[in-house]
């Protein structure tokens, strides 16, 4: 017993000893400390993308499709600086009434047609028949736009803009539009839910795992 409380005084071999450097097992001890900061990088790195993805679908296809709201890309510079060419328009609809000055709106140039323009409000008429009218300017062009709105033009007003994204919607496809919305909605969700059960999983503990087990 005294032998014992000595060797634990003096640090002898009740201590846990290190390898020393250059051995096969201190090899070994760096390789797993390497290893285990780099899936620790990738598990962060993983949830990161998870978290930009669901962000994405909440932004470009989740909001859009529960509001009702129609989505558009900016493809002119009508509306530089602050909306330029590639800008992904969100439009909700909105009572024609309830539109105001400096309000951003999407339209057709001629009713019935698919045509669309995305211009703010500068003022407002009527016909000789007493129908309220809009009138509509880009703000990088310098003068009015010629024929003013009506409300069976209107498509909606601006909810929200994305800068860029427009150029995917495009690349996809405006008229197979509803159809990669469904698409990427449940890819990107499905992706969203893999990805945060497996970081579940690896940051369990070993003994949680036992205990489920022997449960």
């Amino acid at each position: 017993m005294a032998a014992d409380l000595t060797e634990r005084l003096l640090g002898g071999p009740a201590d846990p000893v290190e390898p020393p450097p250059g051995t096969v097992a201190t090899t070994r001890m760096r390789r797993r400390a390497g290893h285990g900061a780099w899936a620790a990088v990738g598990r962060f790195l993983s949830m990161d993308a998870m978290l930009v993805a669901l962000f994405a679908a909440l932004v470009l296809i989740v909001v859009p499709v529960a509001t009702g709201s129609q989505t558009y890309t900016i493809l002119t510079k009508s509306m530089a600086q602050k909306y330029p060419p590639g800008t992904f328009m969100v439009m909700k609809p909105v009572p024609f009434d309830e539109l105001k000055y400096g309000d951003v709106i999407t339209f057709q140039l001629y009713s019935g047609r698919p045509d669309v323009e995305t211009h703010r409000i500068v003022g407002f008429g009527s016909t000789q028949q007493g129908e309220k009218t809009l009138i509509t300017k880009g703000d990088n062009n310098g003068a009015n736009d010629e024929n003013p709105v009506r409300a069976i033009q209107v498509k909606g007003k601006l909810f929200y803009a994305v800068p860029y994204v427009g150029y995917m919607a495009n690349f996809l496809g405006n008229s197979d539009r509803e159809t990669w919305t469904v698409i990427a909605a449940v890819a990107l969700i499905g992706y969203g839910a893999i990805t945060v059960y497996k970081s579940v999983r690896k940051t369990r503990k070993p003994e949680d795992l036992v205990g489920a087990e022997a449960a």
